[in-house]
């Protein structure tokens, strides 16, 4: 499946309101969302490991998966269009859209333990639910582990309902569904 679509890089910054400055004219602190190249995976892997290392008491297959090889994480490129957020420079953000039948899904949301509640999660779901709708998806959803609460608050807060629970089903652990009609 192509994931070329939505190139319109404008609505994949961030924060609203600043769509139009480039870069140079931003702000080093302001957060910035843009769609992610091969040149990025070596980085990428790294703030997945940083990212599931700090996550205390997960289950050790799924901290595991969550940490791909730069090899596995090019697969994983495969039908899946991943942005990055970054601010100074640094990556400390990353989700991917996996376009399929109409809906888009958000999958490997990670945001910098560093970088966690200051919008970093908000601007990398408004980046991807924007370029959903351009992509002609009819919904968006996603599914983190139900032990995530804040990135449950964060969907609720972004216009996603909550629309049911899995239990058990990620290696024991719970998963909570969210779903935003686009």
């Amino acid at each position: 499946m192509a994931t070329d679509q939505g190139s319109d890089r404008r609505a994949e910054r961030t924060p609203p309101g600043s769509e139009k400055a480039g870069a140079a004219e931003r702000s080093p602190t302001e957060t910035s969302v843009e769609r992610v190249t091969h040149q990025d995976v070596g980085a990428i892997c790294s703030l997945y490991k940083k990212v599931w290392e700090s996550e205390a008491g997960l289950p050790t297959d799924l901290v595991k998966a969550w940490q791909p090889s730069p090899l596995e994480f090019t697969s994983w490129m495969e039908g899946v269009t991943y942005f990055a957020a970054r601010r100074s420079g640094h990556l400390i953000g990353i989700v991917g859209c996996e376009l399929r039948r109409g809906a888009c899904r958000l999958v490997h949301l990670a945001v910098d333990p560093d970088g966690r509640r200051q919008g970093v999660g908000a601007a990398l779901v408004t980046a991807a639910v924007d370029w959903a709708r351009r992509s002609g998806a009819g919904a968006v959803w996603a599914d983190p582990l139900a032990r995530f609460q804040a990135c449950g608050h964060l969907f609720l807060q972004l216009g996603f309902s909550e629309s049911g629970v899995l239990h058990r089903h990620e290696s024991g652990e719970d998963v909570r569904l969210f779903e935003r009609v686009l």
